[in-house]
């Protein structure tokens, strides 16, 4: 069994590693944002009053610190997590590692892997993207170009560029990254279960990172 949490900036190929880790190692993929969609959307099945929740999100509020604790918590322990469990976007402050460890007894987890990515690369990753209104296709105009300039290949659409691709506001997004997370890096890195992985590389040596520091190699 592996308890495991993701950390990586925006853009950082987080998405796409916890998905082949998740299928790979037969554990919960758990992510607090997912679990709060749930709860707005009406469709969440757990026991915790969500009256107050939906209270702070239609007001505009972030969900204190331990309430949103304990709702993982309360997450992790349904079945599917018997396996294990990979954290995603949680914990995202310092108080939430903190509040999560004093109450988490056999939920404690046993690595943290954390994606360094090249900010100058990931703002090419994000403000380069374009996606299809039509097919939902995404493209990078760096990396991953249509055949013809911001025209979709498979049905020839408009390419379009998402509202929060832009330099100034990935540059927010990340600033806002690195104040909550260098703190979770220095206490993971003293509790000695954060691991380091080389984001820059392709999609598949990346993972191959992770799997090797997951598994002790």
């Amino acid at each position: 069994m592996k308890n495991l949490a993701l950390l990586a900036p925006p853009g950082g190929g987080k998405g796409t590693q916890a998905e082949r880790l998740v299928k790979t190692l037969n554990i919960a993929h758990i992510s607090t944002g997912d679990i709060f969609r749930s709860i707005v959307k009406g469709t969440y099945k757990g026991s915790f009053p969500v009256n107050e929740i939906l209270d702070y999100m239609n007001k505009g509020l972030l969900v204190p610190d331990d309430i949103v604790v304990k709702i993982t918590l309360e997450r992790l322990n349904q079945d599917d997590c018997k396996n294990g469990f990979l954290l995603d976007g949680f914990p995202r402050t310092l108080n939430q590692a903190e509040m999560f460890d004093k109450l988490a007894s056999d939920k404690k987890l046993d690595v943290v892997v954390l994606l360094e990515v090249n900010e100058d690369g990931l703002i090419k990753r994000l403000t380069g993207r374009r996606s299809c209104p039509k097919c939902g296709k995404i493209y990078n105009i760096y990396y991953t170009p249509p055949k013809k300039e911001n025209i979709c290949d498979d049905d020839g659409e408009t390419l379009i560029t998402r509202s929060d691709d832009t330099v100034e506001t990935v540059k927010k997004r990340l600033d806002v990254y690195k104040n909550e997370t260098m703190p979770l890096i220095s206490y993971y890195e003293k509790k000695g279960v954060l691991k380091r992985v080389d984001g820059d590389r392709s999609v598949e040596e990346v993972f191959k990172q992770i799997m090797e520091v997951i598994e002790g190699k």
